[in-house]
């Protein structure tokens, strides 16, 4: 999801449920061996950090 900053909350919050189940997935993998870009798991908490900060300035804008 490039654009975040467009998507309504829903979307926002699906976003990094996948995320989050993504990341699960690669970890798993990553002990058996299974994977080889162990730059993935950085890409992923960076993609769920994106999404979790506009989410809470969307929650401090509209208690403003």
């Amino acid at each position: 999801m490039k654009d975040v900053k467009k998507a309504d909350s829903k979307n926002i919050k699906k976003f990094i449920t996948e995320k989050r189940a993504e990341l699960r997935k690669f970890r798993f993998a990553i002990s058996g061996a299974g994977t080889k870009n162990v730059k993935l798991s950085r890409n992923i908490r960076k993609e769920i950090a994106r999404a979790m900060t506009e989410v809470n300035a969307r929650k401090v804008a509209q208690s403003k």
